[in-house]
């Protein structure tokens, strides 16, 4: 009989443990359909995994947010390179560089970045957003534009480049998308809008590139190559730099719009570098020594006897018959749009580009004159 005590209280203890996981079981909420997180769907093997279900509640704008980056996440990438220098000893050895972003500019492997991330670099790398990294080799670089192309090397996976859209169509207070890498996180998706067009950036060179695009999407060192996308998801330009004196994101970044890379990324690909158009003949004042004479304009330096240039009655600075400089034509505005700088008449005549004609309106001694030239390959 007493060992029927024992026996009754543990049949009541295993019951009550199993009516408790009963309770806990009906009181658990059942497990709901996996969340997307926005990083996961580009994250190595998951980013193909477009067919996870989205929370409730998302709002017509999230979700077409999140299409955007699962669309364009595929062709960005990260790039990165080494330094290579030799010791006392003439051993080699690599110092990393700064690495930045880049993306696919079409299926053949070529991807554009920025000219700074690359520079100073003898090897660079492609980090996938499968996280796979592959060597790269400059193909063309224009460092008065900050832009450079890289192609992938034999073997490694190609994905198609971004749409494109139209930079000349973009309006202050419109919204844009920046991917890339900042601080070396991968996949970093920051979204703002058009904060002001046309601004003016130094380039590695100390040239000016105009016509930048300015914008409060958080911006950081690493963001540099990315794309820049409109709320379409298309390409609008390329994130190259911000105005920070700590050296993050202060709501200030600038883009290259993609009107200028559509003209400068084939001929970096046929040619490797800028293929300036110019007039033949004409040797320009730099804009430095023209501001030490006062001048506003693009002073013509020289001409060369028998170009085009001089034929058209284009002329250079001259020596009077008391030896004192005289100054020949000056340039004030190309089809209409002041040129104030030589900076400025380049960029116009990279607008029309070769074979492309151009009218210039020239002062001489006060007179000013409209003269039609076409332009050549002149750098």
């Amino acid at each position: 009989m007493n060992w029927r005590v024992p026996l009754l209280i543990g049949l009541v203890f295993v019951a009550g443990v199993w009516m408790g996981r009963e309770v806990v079981r009906a009181v658990r909420p059942a497990p709901g359909p996996p969340t997307l997180r926005v990083g996961d769907v580009a994250d190595g093997d998951d980013a193909d995994n477009a067919g996870l279900p989205l929370p409730d509640g998302l709002s017509d704008e999230e979700l077409r947010d999140i299409d955007i980056f699962r669309a364009a996440s595929r062709s960005v990438v990260n790039v990165s390179g080494v330094e290579l220098r030799r010791s006392f000893r003439l051993d080699l050895f690599e110092i990393p560089r700064e690495s930045g972003t880049g993306f696919y500019w079409d299926d053949r492997g070529h991807i554009v970045t920025n000219y700074h991330v690359i520079d100073g670099s003898n090897r660079l790398w492609v980090t996938l957003p499968d996280r796979t990294r592959w060597p790269a080799a400059v193909v063309g670089a224009a460092p008065e534009k900050d832009i450079a192309v890289l192609k992938l090397e034999a073997g490694a996976p190609h994905q198609p480049g971004i749409e494109r859209g139209d930079s000349g169509v973009l309006r202050v207070g419109r919204k844009v998308l920046a991917l890339g890498n900042p601080f070396g996180l991968d996949q970093t998706l920051t979204m703002g809008v058009v904060s002001a067009l046309d601004r003016e950036i130094d380039s590695p060179t100390g040239r000016k590139i105009r016509g930048v695009i300015q914008t409060d999407a958080a911006i950081n060192p690493g963001n540099s190559g990315g794309p820049l996308l409109d709320s379409d998801g298309r390409l609008i330009g390329v994130n190259t730099t911000i105005v920070s004196p700590s050296g993050g994101s202060s709501g200030i970044g600038f883009a290259i719009p993609i009107d200028a890379i559509e003209r400068l990324v084939p001929q970096l690909i046929l040619h490797g570098r800028l293929v300036e158009p110019g007039i033949e003949g004409v040797e320009w004042l730099s804009s430095r020594r023209s501001g030490r004479l006062g001048v506003e304009g693009v002073v013509v330096y020289a001409v060369e006897p028998g170009s085009g240039a001089s034929r058209l009655g284009i002329v250079g600075l001259q020596l009077d018959e008391r030896r004192r400089l005289r100054l020949g034509d000056v340039v004030v505005a190309v089809d209409g749009e002041s040129t104030p700088d030589l900076d400025a008449l380049r960029d116009r005549f990279d607008l029309v580009g070769v074979d492309g004609n151009v009218e210039l309106t020239v002062q001489r001694a006060g007179n000013r004159r409209s003269v039609t030239v076409r332009l050549s390959p002149v750098g």
